[in-house]
């Protein structure tokens, strides 16, 4: 049951630009453990079964990707025994793939197994420390003596920043299921429903759909605490829905408003630069533009406003994970470096852009949208409902 798989004859991923990326980073061998890095070296493949947790019996699923620079022939894959059911309808690309492991330990000790069968340079080896438990990385190290783990975060965040066509095509879908399930749940409620009943309706509406629903962040009124609770959406209440759902891994993170009544001329005002902020930010995204110039326009724009004193933007990378290269600040609420804002962007990559303002006397009003990068600007993704969006309009 686990010998070598017929694999397809093409690697799914752009293998000279991880040669090149690894050269770079002085790795010669690749581990990578994350669900969502093994996802995309293997092609899309994601185990059923541990979708929801990583626990099992008295370790944890482990997957665990070994590739070699310059040698995808030698690439492998180790995972759990369950994943057999999936590899038999849909065979891994890995000339060696193995589904007979149930712990952390001795899946890694398998993946060690084939490094040292196979010969390989092990000079220094490159693995996603964060997503390596303990033991998993002890027995690696412990494999290799004289051979420093290096972390392979930035490698595999590189080689994952620009989208396939087919990747793409299930972002899309994504934002655009999350839009319409936020739409669903505000037309459907009147005024008296909880931000926890809400985030509810907005799980079974995007499930319906095809998602994954992972996190609602949602307020009422003029609160601004974000947790789902028995806050009560009530008459004249502003109501902010900003959800992840994901298709297939890949996630749709958009943030939308709605009301009981109809809005004021002030929260028109509010939404309407917050909106101006937004468009803002997007005129210059394109291929060949600098990162920097996102923020650029975005600020220079809410700095006009009279409410810039609590609005705020954020502009950062996502796909398989929600913060991803490209990396446009180094001041977001997510450390990392800058190191897109003095890059040009390239065709493929995809931005969130969200501009909030948290006001303190009429509460949270927000938009976020997704963004991909194109060669003659850009393409938004569930563009809808932008304004302020009726609640209970449904028959």
């Amino acid at each position: 049951m686990n010998a070598p798989a017929t694999q397809p004859s093409v690697v799914p991923f752009d293998a000279a630009r991880l040669d090149r990326l690894m050269d770079e980073a002085g790795i010669d061998v690749l581990v990578a453990t994350s669900k969502h890095n093994v996802q995309y070296l293997l092609g899309g493949h994601r185990a059923f079964f541990f979708d929801y947790m990583d626990a099992m019996g008295v370790s944890r699923y482990l997957p665990v990707f070994v590739y070699v620079k310059g040698a995808p022939d030698k690439a492998a894959y180790f995972g759990h025994r369950l994943e057999n059911f999936q590899r038999e309808n849909h065979p891994f690309w890995t000339p060696v793939a193995q589904c007979n492991s149930s712990g952390s330990v001795d899946t890694m000790q398998k993946a060690i197994e084939h490094i040292r069968k196979a010969g390989l340079a092990t000079r220094s080896i490159g693995a996603e420390l964060s997503f390596l438990p303990m033991d998993a990385g002890k027995a690696l190290q412990d494999a290799f003596p004289g051979s420093p783990l290096k972390d392979a975060l930035f490698v595999l965040e590189r080689i994952r920043a620009i989208k396939t066509p087919e990747e793409l095509k299930k972002l899309k879908i994504a934002s655009e299921a999350v839009i319409d399930s936020m739409q669903a749940v505000i037309a459907k409620h009147k005024p008296g429903a909880t931000t926890a009943e809400l985030t509810e309706a907005l799980r079974r509406e995007e499930t319906s759909r095809g998602l994954t629903f992972e996190y609602c962040l949602i307020t009422a009124g003029t609160s601004l605490n974000r947790a789902p609770s028995g806050r009560v959406w009530g008459e004249g209440d502003i109501l902010s829905l900003d959800s992840g759902g994901n298709y297939h891994g890949y996630i749709g993170d958009l943030c939308r408003m709605a009301i009981h009544g109809e809005p004021d001329a002030e929260l028109v005002d509010m939404l309407g630069d917050i909106e101006e902020v937004q468009r803002a930010a997007m005129k210059p995204i394109k291929a060949g533009a600098m990162g920097s110039e996102i923020y650029a326009a975005a600020e220079a724009r809410l700095a006009k406003s009279k409410h810039h004193n609590n609005m705020h933007f954020l502009g950062h990378g996502m796909g398989l994970v929600s913060h991803e290269a490209p990396r446009l600040t180094s001041t977001g609420p997510v450390p990392y470096d800058d190191y897109d804002a003095h890059r040009p962007l390239e065709t493929g990559m995809v931005i969130s852009v969200e501009t909030t303002l948290a006001h303190p006397k009429r509460g949270f009003v927000k938009l976020e949208d997704t963004v991909v990068v194109t060669g003659a600007g850009c393409d938004i993704y569930g563009e809808g409902a932008r304004g302020w969006n009726r609640g209970g309009t449904a028959a």
